[in-house]
């Protein structure tokens, strides 16, 4: 969950000379803010740098990353004409996430995989809609509550262009494509299942296709991992909010299941620190299919080497 970041102090150094753009459009520098966290703390696999939000330019959306307000969409998409605009034959031009990830294969040289990432449709068409994040998705909701043909649209070119996205992960090395649905926690089980869950089953099953798993991710869903399940992924990531063994339980341990220590516990002390570290490990039980990871995404504060620690009391533990 976003290994590379702001509590590396390597990341930081380049952070200073360089926008999240410019990072993530140079495939050298994002090879390297791939590489810190492996080469630190010796993961078991390397998370490509990059930004969901990266297929909005192609689309021909004006992305901006705001100091201290995140990414803003200058020209949001809230009108048929705004839809019928969208670009769905410009994915080339992402093609620098997919360069940087054969980068990053060569210089790791078979010591971990890659896994390349792309936004799910419901998050991304959330942030071009809003222009931004948002507490209550108005925008984003009015659009599917009062013209669901329109939304449907949306979500159509949205799937065409994040598959294409997947595919050339997949086609540089990727060795898995975790799909984020960042902000489905803002529906109710019912929206979900009406106006999302098709088109997150239609990208899914097309990265499956293309030859590798998928880790389907979603916060704030406790009340529908099933409904998530039934959308796709070989993996089901999860966040915090739910107990490990309820959540896989859910859906029958009919898929793996990564997570799910809360982002906020690496700043507890270290016994504290180890016994939740524990409690997820023991709710996995020793079941096969368990993938340790955060609940969300690491924070920026977080001390370095408390994620060290963390790294150490997994490779240690041995279930009872």
């Amino acid at each position: 969950m976003r290994q590379a970041g702001r509590y590396m102090p390597a990341y930081r150094a380049l952070r200073a000379r360089h926008s999240i753009l410019e990072m993530c459009k140079r495939p050298d520098l994002a090879a390297e803010v791939t590489l810190q966290p492996v080469e630190a703390f010796g993961v078991d696999a390397a998370i490509i740098f990059a930004d969901l939000l990266l297929p909005a330019e192609p689309m021909g959306l004006r992305l901006e990353f705001v100091a201290g307000e995140g990414p803003q969409i200058h020209n949001p998409v809230r009108t048929l004409d705004d839809v019928v605009r969208l670009s769905t034959s410009r994915t080339a031009d992402l093609g620098y996430v997919a360069e940087a990830i054969r980068l990053v294969r060569r210089q790791l040289d078979g010591r971990v995989p890659v896994i390349g990432f792309v936004g799910a449709p419901f998050t991304l068409a959330s942030y071009l809609i809003e222009g931004g994040a948002s507490r209550n998705y108005i925008h984003t909701k009015k659009m599917m509550y009062g013209d669901e043909g329109l939304w449907t649209q949306l979500m159509a070119k949205l799937v065409l262009v994040l598959a294409a996205c997947a595919k050339s992960q997949v086609e540089a090395g990727a060795a898995a494509l975790q799909v984020f649905d960042s902000w489905a926690g803002a529906l109710s089980p019912a929206d979900y299942e009406r106006y999302v869950l098709v088109h997150s089953r239609a990208l899914i099953s097309q990265i499956q296709r293309a030859g590798v798993p998928v880790i389907h991710f979603a916060t704030g869903v406790g009340a529908f991992y099933p409904l998530l399940h039934k959308a796709g992924g070989d993996v089901l990531g999860i966040d915090w909010r739910v107990h490990l063994d309820q959540a896989w339980r859910s859906i029958r341990y009919r898929a793996a299941i990564q997570g799910n220590l809360d982002p906020v516990a690496l700043f507890a002390p270290l016994p504290e620190l180890r016994a939740r570290v524990h409690d997820v490990l023991g709710r996995a039980a020793g079941r096969p299919g368990h993938i340790f990871n955060l609940g969300h995404g690491i924070l920026p504060e977080t001390p370095v080497d408390h994620v060290r620690a963390v790294v150490d009391m997994v490779r240690e533990y041995r279930h009872p």
